[in-house]
């Protein structure tokens, strides 16, 4: 790919850990810039340093006020941080609610802190499409931990594992959280449970639900993961949770590659199908999936033949145009 002065002293920048310059890569990626690949091109090999810790859980647990007071504890030990909270999309503008990123407005004087909010754009599993590259973004410009908040979608919310070195799934007592507790999904990609609102009648009774369902998933050489309590909002147990994440952070180090590889295989295959359905979008005229659309509904034909016939019609494109480039070059 051609090189651009845009993206190169953009990217320059960014690994100088200008702020400014980190907002506008951002949004170069988040709207899928011609100068975004570059981008992430120069700076992927000065990334795979900071620590990067999930946090998600259903709405109403407290994620944000968590993230908030955890952004104190980090940056009472001296080390950087960012925070990509991942908010509800506008159905109007189709950009972030933003709730988040006003909830922590104390650190805008803070060097040491960037915060940036972005909307899911309806993407499921409670991440926006490319929250792992805005994470590597923040990696690269020197971040040492990256605190990512998802949106809050439930069960559902389980990408996160494949972007995060350490997930946290948090409930709250009184909520029916109990029940989702012992259900199998968001249970599957704790490495720590937290109870928040601790304070509230039903934490105890929680704390022991979640407990007694980790008992019954497959046992294996890896521990349990650990549950807490919190009350966030008087920072009771915090300073306990930070503790434990940056003993994971040490622990977790014979297990970071296995799982930085399949973090790096998730990212790969979501590059290529991303490139594909590009490919897709261009290689195939709207009126054309009218028209095949129509032939299912009369039943002329089956969603896997129009699905065969779609995909071999997208990959003679691309031939094509690979063959005309090479001519060009010659």
């Amino acid at each position: 790919m051609t090189a651009t002065p845009l993206s190169d002293s953009l990217a320059d920048a960014v690994l100088a850990g200008d702020r400014r310059s980190l907002a506008r890569a951002i949004s170069l990626v988040e709207n899928a810039s011609a100068a975004a690949e570059r981008l992430m091109r120069r700076v992927y090999p000065r990334t795979g340093h900071a620590y990067v810790v999930g946090v998600t859980g259903p709405p109403g647990a407290g994620k944000s006020t968590m993230v908030d007071v955890l952004v104190n504890e980090i940056r009472a030990g001296g080390e950087t941080v960012g925070v990509i909270a991942v908010d509800p999309t506008s159905p109007f503008t189709g950009g972030a609610v933003l709730g988040d990123r006003v909830r922590m407005t104390g650190h805008a004087g803070d060097a040491g802190v960037f915060v940036r909010s972005m909307a899911t754009r309806g993407n499921l599993g409670g991440l926006a499409r490319t929250t792992g590259e805005v994470a590597l973004l923040l990696d690269a410009a020197g971040m040492d931990v990256v605190l990512i908040e998802t949106v809050g979608v439930g069960q559902d919310e389980i990408e996160i594992v494949r972007t995060a070195d350490t997930s946290v799934v948090m409930f709250v007592p009184g909520t029916g959280d109990d029940v989702q507790a012992i259900k199998a999904g968001i249970m599957e990609i704790a490495d720590v449970f937290v109870v928040n609102k601790a304070d509230r009648e039903g934490a105890d009774h929680l704390v022991q639900a979640i407990r007694a369902s980790l008992t019954l998933g497959p046992s294996g050489p890896k521990a349990l993961p650990s549950v807490l309590t919190t009350v966030a909002t008087t920072g009771e147990g915090v300073s306990a949770l930070w503790a434990l994440l940056q003993k994971r952070r040490v622990d977790a180090a014979a297990e970071r590659p296995a799982r930085r590889q399949m973090l790096e295989e998730s990212r790969l295959r979501e590059l290529v199908v991303s490139r594909f359905r590009s490919s897709f979008d261009r290689a195939i005229p709207q009126e054309e999936i009218e028209r095949l659309v129509s032939d299912l509904v009369a039943r002329r034909t089956d969603p896997y033949e129009a699905a065969a016939e779609l995909f071999e019609r997208t990959l003679a494109s691309e031939a094509r145009k690979a063959s005309a480039a090479e001519r060009q070059r010659s």
